[in-house]
């Protein structure tokens, strides 16, 4: 091991703003390079992007560290450092001299890394003036630029912004290809994804979400586990992502207008979504600013998605489509009665929410008022699953993420439009929806039989006719 990854809080000026960034300490002291480069994108990109860079240049470094003493040329050197990634570093006789022990890697997560030391290397070769980058650009040949256009009309069509990409810019990136060539990835059909079965799913709120030592109590808020209900109710009839829901403040849920007995619920950008009205400035006007600044400004913390991924208040935020200037997304309940159960079991909820000391606005707290994080959640509902004598497996669709599977699958199931089906998941594109719907192998399997049976049937019939008519 030639390099060893930690983090590190870096401060760049007099403010008391601290940057956490990911840290790769090499054999003379930390790469500082690596971290003005991750400072220099830090506001535009996210705590994975990070990862994911330092995890590419470490590899990077470890085989130039251990092949020292093989290549002149650095465009060689990445050559052959992108050959190893996808060939592994063992011998036939399983040896590896050089003491690596790299497995071979898969075609996507190769590009990934060599994408990521390509950048890194284009900005250091920018920044330095003298140096040559290790994967420079070259002229396309004629065939990589015919796929290089192919490849920008499927973004492009594909893309929600489509309308105001630049023709010409896209007819210069078009004509350039990286000196290293990289191997296609295989085309593969989606495979029908698992999703929860909608006939367990009253059984597990109801029965898997009890509270220990409090089974047989009369008091459904003593006996059942309001919280995770709650937030499995959103991901199984609200369609939310996993991570979402723990975004959600306690603002966010309101009775709905058009049937008060049901609840709106909104779930905000997590910085830059309209902060709450309860912050209020010298004259007693709510304040207007973006979450990031509410949270900062009231709380002193910041976004759960500004977290590093090693910390447990991180959720993730995938960037769905947003329905208003506000910058949220409205949770569309199907069936539309989920509403109401998600109302009454709220307004349960809040009693014992107010009963902790909660320093924070999220709706979602954990027994002694901190925020709820998302790992004792999987911990607890994988708990309730196999309480109801289920199997808490992701081939089975009884993970969390399962049910919003099942979301997408209902609305297929009922016939419902595309283009509905696709504002529902918050989706922006219509082909991104095509992951929740695809048939399951049992669910083509079935319809393969009774088709089956259908054409033996008319196969007997017709014997049947032919020996009628002798």
């Amino acid at each position: 091991m030639h390099t060893t990854q930690m983090r590190a809080k870096v401060v760049k000026d007099n403010t008391g703003v601290v940057v956490d960034l990911p840290l790769l300490m090499t054999e003379n002291g930390p790469l500082l390079p690596l971290v003005d480069y991750l400072l220099r994108h830090a506001h535009a990109r996210s705590a994975s992007w990070q990862q994911h860079v330092v995890q590419a240049v470490r590899l990077f470094i470890d085989y130039m560290a251990a092949n020292r003493d093989c290549f002149a040329d650095p465009k060689d050197l990445f050559n052959t450092f992108v050959q190893r990634l996808h060939t592994g570093t063992i011998g036939e006789d399983g040896a590896d001299p050089s003491g690596l022990y790299w497995l071979p890697k898969e075609v996507a997560l190769v590009r990934q890394h060599v994408t990521h030391v390509s950048g890194f290397s284009d900005w250091l070769a920018q920044k330095s003036g003298g140096m040559k980058p290790l994967n420079p650009w070259r002229k396309a040949t004629a065939y990589e630029e015919m796929l290089n256009w192919a490849a920008y009309h499927h973004r492009h069509s594909k893309s929600f912004l489509g309308h105001i990409w630049d023709i010409g810019r896209a007819s210069e990136t078009a004509k350039r290809a990286r000196n290293t060539l990289m191997r296609r990835s295989p085309i593969i059909e989606h495979d029908g994804v698992k999703y929860f079965p909608d006939s367990r799913f009253k059984d597990l709120l109801f029965n898997g979400f009890i509270v220990s030592g409090k089974q047989k109590s009369a008091r459904i808020e003593e006996r059942l586990n309001l919280r995770d209900m709650l937030i499995t109710i959103l991901l199984h009839w609200g369609g939310l992502r996993m991570s979402e829901p723990f975004h959600l403040f306690v603002h966010d849920v309101l009775p709905d207008p058009y049937d008060p007995q049901s609840a709106m619920v909104r779930i905000f950008h997590p910085s830059e979504g309209l902060a709450p009205p309860d912050w209020l400035d010298a004259k007693g006007n709510p304040k207007k600013c973006t979450r990031a600044a509410y949270l900062r400004g009231r709380y002193q913390t910041i976004p759960r998605n500004e977290y590093p991924k090693t910390d447990g208040r991180h959720a993730g935020w995938k960037d769905p489509l947003l329905e208003s200037r506000q910058k949220f997304m409205h949770v569309h309940w199907f069936p539309s009665w989920g509403g109401r159960v998600f109302k009454k079991l709220w307004d349960l909820y809040l009693v014992q929410r107010a009963a902790l000391d909660c320093h924070h606005p999220y709706a979602f707290a954990s027994r002694t008022g901190g925020v709820c994080m998302i790992h004792p959640y999987s911990v607890a509902h994988a708990r309730a699953v196999r309480r109801i004598g289920m199997v808490a497996a992701k081939m089975n669709g009884t993970t969390p993420h399962g049910h919003r599977h099942a979301y997408g699958q209902r609305m297929a199931d009922a016939g419902i439009n595309p283009r509905v089906r696709k504002a529902a998941l918050h989706h922006k594109s219509l082909e991104s929806q095509a992951v929740y719907t695809e048939p399951t192998v049992q669910k083509i399997t079935a319809v393969l039989a009774a088709a089956s049976d259908a054409m033996e049937q008319k196969a007997r019939d017709f014997v049947h006719c032919t020996e009628e008519a002798k």
